[in-house]
């Protein structure tokens, strides 16, 4: 892929060509990065999926700012709402530029939404995506989270999921198919980490 820095020194991030950022969303996509270095490093993972970890983190976020024009040349199937295109977007520009790995790329495309046949990366994605100490809701639940993670990615990730699907419903959003499927595979423990 080609990559091009991003967010200037401070961050140090390089995102691809293709991307269209916000200073802020740099931030953001540089916190959970950071966070995903972390929780590897803490779970003593192999530097190749620390790599994949990172480069999912790198992407899910690389078209959040872009105008419809550009979402347009990547458009998800037409049951993905507005909303929630730059993650189906993100993952069909990173194809296209060489990232081969399914894994990164569904972790990319269903980061926002939850999916049941996620391996390590996409699930470690959702995480930070959800607890990166930028988010200033509720910081101290997620800070504990957040230092869970590493010896309890399995109920970390139950919790964070829990989480997202009772604020929708609090908040009478539609849940989309692939967020239950997901949280029931977690509760139904058919759901492997190990994928």
């Amino acid at each position: 892929m080609t990559d091009q820095p991003a967010g200037g020194p401070a961050h140090g991030i390089a995102l691809p060509g293709w991307a269209v950022v916000s200073p802020e969303r740099v931030a953001h996509i540089a916190r959970v990065e950071a966070l995903v270095v972390r929780w590897a490093e803490d779970r003593g993972v192999s530097p190749g999926e620390a790599g994949r970890w990172r480069r999912a983190a790198r992407l899910h976020d690389a078209l959040r700012d872009a105008p419809d024009e550009v979402l347009a040349r990547y458009a998800p199937p037409e049951t993905w709402p507005r909303k929630l295109w730059h993650g189906p977007c993100a993952a069909t520009a990173a194809e296209q530029d060489g990232e081969t790995d399914r894994g990164v790329l569904d972790a990319v495309r269903y980061h926002s939404v939850g999916y049941r046949d996620w391996d390590d990366a996409g699930r470690m994605l959702f995480l930070a995506d959800y607890l990166e100490p930028g988010r200033a809701h509720d910081r101290r639940a997620l800070d504990t989270l957040t230092a869970r993670v590493p010896r309890e990615p399995e109920a970390a990730l139950r919790e964070v999921v829990a989480r997202r699907v009772t604020w929708l419903l609090g908040h009478g959003k539609p849940i989309r198919k692939e967020t239950w499927e997901f949280w029931n595979s977690l509760v139904a423990g058919d759901c492997s980490s190990s994928r």
